[in-house]
């Protein structure tokens, strides 16, 4: 199992080594396996692939992201301007349900509000937005409504988990009540424990998960 050190400095080298991102001005730090990014980025877009690119190193079992968004002149931009832009994006992205979402935007902070009957909809309009020139951050309160019985969502996870190369379905159980999932069990990397969260959050008429899994090497 990796020290707390060594998992900081292959944190340190997964920034350095990302292509699309200036990591120069983030500080890591490692305590029990839990990394804490600090400092700032130029981008929201930065943040959250520094976010990434910790989560992408083993050994680590969880990440707090306390990046700071510290956008250049050159790309602060009003919030009505924002506004008009996630408008756009998000029917592009959802030309169907785009209606049932509203962007609301202050100091460069987009909040998306609204009801949606897919999860993958409430994930898409976040990635949408995400990029918008000017955003400093997203805050995505979307609601889900349940359409499944519990039985049956539960059985379309285990069904899921099973055909998916990168999750071993064997160490791992699925609890649902109505629209709340809650996964437990053992995965071998963070990326398996992401992968099983975003089945789950696959499945129609899921609103929330718990994701209890545990990450170590088996």
């Amino acid at each position: 199992m990796k020290s707390d050190s060594e998992i900081e400095r292959d944190v340190r080298d997964e920034l350095k080594w990302d292509p699309d991102l200036d990591a120069s001005d983030i500080a890591v730090s490692v305590k029990d396996g839990v990394v804490t990014l600090a400092g700032f980025t130029h981008s929201y877009a930065d943040r959250l692939e520094a976010e990434s690119a910790a989560k992408r190193v083993a050994g680590v079992k969880a990440v707090a992201n306390d990046i700071e968004v510290r956008l250049p002149s050159i790309d602060q931009r009003p919030d009505p301007d924002i506004a008009r832009d996630a408008v756009a994006a998000l029917k592009q992205e959802l030309p169907i349900s785009h209606k049932k979402i509203k962007a609301v935007v202050k100091d460069g902070w987009i909040t998306l509000e609204g009801a949606v009957e897919w999860q993958y909809q409430k994930t898409a309009a976040e990635h949408a937005v995400r990029k918008i020139k000017g955003v400093k951050g997203v805050t995505n309160v979307i609601t889900v409504k349940p359409n499944l019985e519990p039985t049956e969502i539960k059985r379309k996870i285990m069904d899921a988990f099973k055909r998916n190369a990168e999750v071993d379905a064997d160490h791992i159980s699925v609890e649902a009540n109505g629209g709340e999932v809650v996964l437990k069990g053992t995965v071998r990397s963070w990326i398996e424990r992401e992968e099983a969260e975003r089945v789950a959050w696959s499945a129609p008429g899921v609103t929330r998960v718990d994701d209890r899994i545990v990450v170590s090497p088996y």
